[in-house]
């Protein structure tokens, strides 16, 4: 028998939907997973045709994390295995917040440990009110180093402070309030909600959503001071003579849609 896919991956006009594919182990990662969804968002990030990206998972859960069976596998290797093992793990959590497009995670139900990595490593997360959330590593005796730098500046070091050491699960509203979430809504609306996020972003211009994405990477915790907005002058300057920039101008002043909109 043919298992199916780990990832669904399916093209939608200039969006990819990346679909986590295990609802059976609730869309917990493997080495398989890990390269597929590794392997996508970098072809996604190389295609012209793609504006955003999608990510969302089957079944009722987003992502429960590690697979503990597969986890138990590499507890039984050696220490060059485990280092080799935890680096695609990083670079599948890297290549998703480097991805010079949007992506967005639409959590669909449970983000657990490596879930939690997930999600912080997109540019837009919106959830439906019934998911929860727990960095669950220290109840195995673990920590949740890998995805750390993405989780704690989604939710703050002082948030991080307690939910690393606790592994207190938590719900939607309080992922909101610590701003782990940008929305929360219900959960038959959220496909929708989600769409509509993805449909935004694709009405704007397409090199200007790339470079603002570029903006908050490299100010993001910077100093204001004299070399930074020297930096801001030069990349407004230099976007403002720009194709993709006179036509957004002509656009707007004719009352009418600029033509990145009049893709397929």
């Amino acid at each position: 028998m043919t298992l199916p896919a780990p990832l669904d991956v399916a093209h939608d006009g200039a969006i990819v939907r990346l679909t986590l594919n295990r609802p059976d182990m609730r869309n917990a990662f493997d080495e398989t997973l890990i390269a597929a969804l590794t392997r996508a968002v970098a072809d996604a990030a190389q295609d012209s045709r793609v504006r955003v990206l999608l990510l969302t998972g089957a079944g009722k859960a987003f992502c429960a994390g590690g697979d503990l069976n597969w986890m138990r596998k590499m507890a039984t290797h050696t220490d060059a295995d485990n280092r080799a093992d935890a680096t695609r793990l990083a670079d599948m959590l890297h290549t998703i917040w480097a991805c010079p497009k949007p992506v967005v995670a639409c959590v669909n139900g449970d983000a657990y440990a490596g879930g939690m990595g997930l999600l912080s490593a997109c540019d837009i997360a919106i959830a439906a009110d019934s998911a929860h959330f727990c960095l669950s590593e220290t109840r195995l005796g673990l920590l949740p180093a890998t995805i750390s730098p993405y989780v704690i500046r989604a939710m703050g070091e002082r948030a991080a402070n307690r939910y690393f050491l606790t592994a207190e699960r938590f719900n939607a509203a309080t992922a909101l309030r610590l701003g782990l979430l940008h929305d929360v809504v219900p959960a038959e609306r959220l496909r929708d909600e989600a769409d509509a996020i993805c449909r935004t972003l694709c009405a704007n211009g397409p090199d200007a959503v790339q470079a603002s994405k570029r903006l908050v990477r490299d100010f993001a915790g910077q100093p204001i001071d004299a070399a930074l907005i020297a930096d801001t002058v030069e990349r407004i300057a230099a976007c403002r003579s720009t194709d993709e920039a006179r036509e957004g101008v002509a656009a707007f002043l004719e009352k009418r849609e600029p033509s990145w909109r009049q893709m397929p």
